[in-house]
């Protein structure tokens, strides 16, 4: 076999698309969390004062000297609306209902139809119904429902659409790189979510609350329609793209990637261990992730009693603190690939299990600080977060080892698991703090920590990073669907590159037992 001649990632097509998506991803992730903002300067709670000074006066004298002292009185903003505790509670949570709606679906179209089509107008979809909001909300609380749920369902598309992508764009040994600055928008949404939202709320336009909304819903459509212009499905479609980098990635990936999908191995899939790995590691770390982002604000005030004023700076540190350990893990764990230190199936085993028991540990060590201690709290949750960044080298990029092309599908299903611990992580925190202490919030995070250990367990004994005897075509399926044009439209080879493609996966020591 012909050497691959490499391309730099510095300075690549695939690097620019990979930073447009950190972009589309960051706009997912505020338009996911500015609701859990606004709603506190959206509605008026006259009993709040009440119930905190109940808790001020029962606080231990350690933590008196600087609990919430903000009066309701002092904000510049005028809260407009009645809505009990019951009608904000099914606010936030009609994101997750039509957020969990689109997953398999969206893996199904992506993987049909290109992701970045359909992650373009999902995102067109998200942007005018954010812009929508304020209007919703000023005319009746079911079109606030509505509102919510259309953003669910939009955004709900844009993690299986992403491994569509990256599963024509992603080579053999920069998946965890490409893949860990994409998500990165994860954490970074929420420090811009965090820290923005509440000065909006106090200084911005159409009474504060309202400019979240349309600011968020502005630069997420200018974000779509840059990733239209600026975008391809595949690197034979962009017409910019050196031939060298093309090149690179098309030999690079295989054939695994290049074949448009036809009939889906459903019943290999739902009999695959490693697959269900994946599902395991994403449910018990997204009910770890959610506890963090929907639980975090309401445990530093009840729990540590810090001041309002502190608490959305306080919120966003721990992503912060996940942010900069996401910038070096993907180079990390593509390094080791790369110099043979690890297999492909030991990286992400390696990585995703530290994601899961150096949380766990710290997460323990939370529900035992007290609060005259509260400040170590904080730093215990900053290295919870900055250890579950690990995960994105090890089951977030798994769907595009185990199969390239069924990727967005496999992640449109275990990501629904996902959303399911979403829904129920505020539930079990409402069961488990009925008098809102700081043992009982202890307790929420015991819970946390022995669904990482349990993840940590069964994913070591499960996972698997290599390609799956069925995820690959046969040869000869291969050779008839690329030159009769059963292919993805944008995949256009000739018969060199047909040639290439096939001797690489036949030399690609990822695949094992199969006989060509």
């Amino acid at each position: 076999m012909g050497e691959i001649i490499q391309a730099p990632l510095f300075i690549s097509q695939r690097l620019y698309l990979a930073s447009l998506a950190f972009l589309g991803v960051l706009m997912v992730t505020v338009n996911r969390v500015n609701m859990s903002v606004a709603i506190l300067c959206m509605v008026r709670t006259d009993t709040t004062n009440s119930s905190l000074d109940t808790r001020i006066q029962n606080s231990t004298s350690s933590c008196r000297g600087d609990v919430i002292s903000a009066s309701f009185s002092q904000i510049s903003y005028r809260p407009e609306f009645d809505w009990d505790k019951q009608a904000r509670s099914q606010i936030l949570s009609m994101y997750f209902y039509g957020y969990i709606c689109t997953q398999m679906l969206g893996g199904w179209l992506a993987s049909r139809y290109g992701g970045i089509k359909v992650w373009g107008v999902s995102m067109l979809i998200c942007g005018v119904s954010a812009v929508l909001t304020p209007l919703c909300a000023r005319n009746h609380i079911y079109l606030v429902y509505a509102a919510r749920v259309v953003i669910g369902m939009s955004t709900g598309v844009t993690f299986p659409s992403i491994q569509a992508i990256l599963g024509h764009w992603a080579p053999e040994y920069e998946k965890s790189k490409l893949s860990v600055l994409i998500y990165t928008g994860l954490p970074f949404g929420s420090i811009v979510t965090f820290s923005i939202s509440g000065v909006l709320c106090k200084y911005g336009f159409d009474n504060g609350w309202g400019s979240i909304f349309y600011l968020s819903g502005l630069f997420t459509l200018i974000w779509a329609v840059a990733w239209f212009t600026l975008t391809a499905e595949t690197p034979a479609q962009l017409r910019w793209i050196s031939d060298r980098e093309r090149n690179f990635i098309e030999t690079s990936i295989g054939k695994s990637g290049a074949i448009q999908l036809g009939s889906i191995p459903w019943l290999s899939i739902l009999k695959s261990s490693p697959f269900w790995a994946i599902v395991v590691a994403h449910f018990h770390s997204a009910y770890v992730f959610y506890t963090l982002v929907i639980l975090l604000p309401t445990f530093l005030k009840e729990s540590l009693n810090f001041d309002i004023s502190q608490n959305g700076l306080l919120s966003s540190v721990p992503f912060l603190s996940e942010f900069v350990t996401s910038l070096f893990v993907g180079y990390l764990a593509d390094t080791f690939r790369i110099k043979g230190w690890m297999s492909t199936t030991m990286v992400r085993k390696t990585f995703q299990v530290f994601a899961f028991v150096a949380p766990a540990i710290s997460m323990a060590c939370v529900g035992q600080v007290a609060c005259e201690y509260r400040h170590l709290a904080v730093v215990l949750i900053c290295i919870t977060s900055a250890c579950t960044s690990f995960s994105k080298a090890g089951f977030m990029v798994n769907s595009l080892d185990l199969a390239p092309r069924y990727a967005g599908i496999l992640f449109g299903i275990h990501n629904t698991f996902a959303t399911v611990a979403g829904m129920i992580t505020p539930v079990i925190a409402g069961v488990l703090t009925p008098n809102r202490t700081s043992e009982e919030w202890g307790n929420v995070f015991y819970v946390c920590s022995a669904a990482s250990v349990l993840g940590a367990i069964l994913y070591w004994l499960l996972g698997d990073g290599e390609l799956q005897e069925w995820a690959v075509p046969s040869t000869s399926t291969f050779k008839n669907d690329i030159l009769t044009g059963h292919t993805n439209a944008a995949f256009k080879t000739s018969e060199p590159q047909l040639n290439t493609l096939e001797m690489n996966m036949r030399d690609k020591s990822d695949i094992k037992s199969l006989s060509f």
